[in-house]
This record gives C-alpha cells, structure tokens and sequence, in this order.
C-alpha cells in the first residue's frame, strides 16, 4: 500500500430500484423507501473506491466497522449518492467520514473503517476455516 493522504475522497452512485428497498430486506409490510443496508453499501463502494488507487497488486480492503444513521427516505427512482473520506490512517487502518444524499438533500452520515489485506493470504486464511 502506499501512502494514502488525509482528505482522499471518492463517490458512488446508485438508483434506487425495487431490489434495494427497506420492505425487500425486512418485513413486506414497510414503505417502499431505499433500506439502510444498501445505503451502507454505496458508502463503502465510495471508500473502497477512495483508496484503489494507493493499494498494490494483490492487496484490497476490507470493512471492519461502519456507524452511520439514515437520516432520510429515498423512493425508487431516485439516485443516491455516497461520499467517503479519509480522515485517519494507522497502518493498514483507514478511517472515513461516510455521507450519502439524494435529489433532496443528506440522506445518511457516519463512520466507516476498512483494513488494507493481501488477498492471497486472505483467501487462505478463508480457505482454512471452509474445511
């Protein structure tokens, strides 16, 4: 990895499509708003997508914590935008403040952490446990 510098920022985007609502994940009777979860999976698209540039072959990152609050409802249609930003890094530690909005303002916001791995050792590792 080389070095990542404080203040690196990356965006991803998805529209909201039926498969990423709250009443897909949880309980058919919810309201047909975007759900949390694929909120923190744009977040940490963005994040990844921050650092890809800084890891070596053979190396990605991995989410280790996330803590972030839903702030407001997206309905299909509506594309959600994420942003990460590097505001720490300890060794193979990375730590980013996470946003996302939609059309109408912020829709998320919070914490995200991902640890630089060797894939290769990764997958062995991986492999181990699977027997």
């Amino acid at each position: 990895m080389r070095t990542i510098p404080i203040g690196t920022k990356a965006t991803a985007t998805l529209v909201v499509k039926p498969e990423h609502l709250a009443s897909r994940f949880k309980d058919a009777m919810l309201p047909p708003v975007f759900a949390t979860p694929m909120m923190i999976r744009v977040m940490e698209n963005a994040a990844l997508d921050a650092i890809k540039p800084y890891l070596e072959p053979g190396e990605s990152a991995v989410g280790t914590s996330v803590d972030v609050k839903h702030l407001s409802a997206t309905p299909v249609g509506h594309e959600v935008r994420a942003t990460a930003e590097v505001v720490r890094v300890e060794g193979k530690r990375i730590d980013y403040i996470v946003s996302a909005s939609d059309e109408q303002g912020e829709i998320g916001k919070g914490t995200h952490q991902r640890i630089v791995i060797d894939l290769a050792s990764f997958n062995e590792r991986l492999a181990k446990k699977s027997k």
